[in-house]
């Protein structure tokens, strides 16, 4: 018997961003995606919507973000047929339950690396955290040196898992952060926040960095409307 579930708006947000790219054909391989703003104008959606349809096809291998420039079409295409817009149920592990995870062991890990971590790896997440600003006052790539920041901080816990999921969370949550338009609130929070946690670091104040992380990210989920 088939179906009667309703579609949610995000599942019919990616198919009609995926018509337009494999069946209308408005845009070609290689073509940088509009904008956020114009695009979800363009779909009547809100721009939360659009990431997570956006994050779908970015799974599906219909979109490619390149860091620094945007989210592209991909050089080459799934055949139609391949692209399953409901795949694991549309991807409803979304941003908002990734950011979830990230509040249940960042704040954890960097307590374990105030703990754990010798002078040489708290040294190299503070010359780290020195390169972020450098990139954040410069508009150079400054999403990919952050997500380096925050592994580092994983692998100084030098807790294996941790260290392993690091990598996993960080390349879906920053995918949206590059496609953000609200890049100067980002960048100003990353700029005050980095700051706050490399201090507490340094003084091996678990407590304190432990509480630092937690309220970055709570003001990431913040800026890029995951609450909502």
């Amino acid at each position: 018997m088939p179906s009667t579930k309703a579609k949610s708006l995000t599942e019919r947000t990616g198919e009609a961003l995926y018509d337009m790219i494999l069946i209308q054909k408005q845009f070609k391989p290689g073509d940088k995606l509009p904008n956020e703003f114009e695009l979800s104008a363009r779909l009547g959606v809100s721009r939360a919507t659009l990431r997570e349809a956006v994050s779908a096809l970015i799974a599906q291998g219909v979109l490619v973000v390149k860091r620094g420039s945007g989210t592209f079409i991909a050089n080459e295409l799934p055949s139609i047929g391949d692209v399953s817009i409901s795949s694991i149920d549309f991807m409803r592990v979304r941003l908002s339950d990734l950011y979830e995870i990230r509040l249940m062991f960042e704040p954890q890990s960097v307590k374990l690396a105030c703990e754990r971590a010798d002078d040489s790896e708290l040294a190299a997440i503070e010359e780290q955290s020195k390169k972020v600003n450098r990139l954040l006052r410069s508009d150079g790539n400054w999403p990919d040196a952050d997500q380096e920041f925050h592994e580092m901080i994983g692998a100084a816990s030098h807790n294996e898992f941790i260290s392993r999921l690091f990598p996993i969370i960080n390349s879906a949550v920053h995918e949206v952060m590059l496609i953000s338009t609200n890049q100067k609130l980002l960048k100003d929070i990353v700029r005050r926040d980095n700051a706050l946690i490399v201090e507490f670091i340094m003084k091996r104040d678990g407590d304190g960095a432990s509480h630092a992380m937690s309220i970055h990210i709570r003001h990431m989920i913040n800026a890029l409307k995951l609450n909502s």
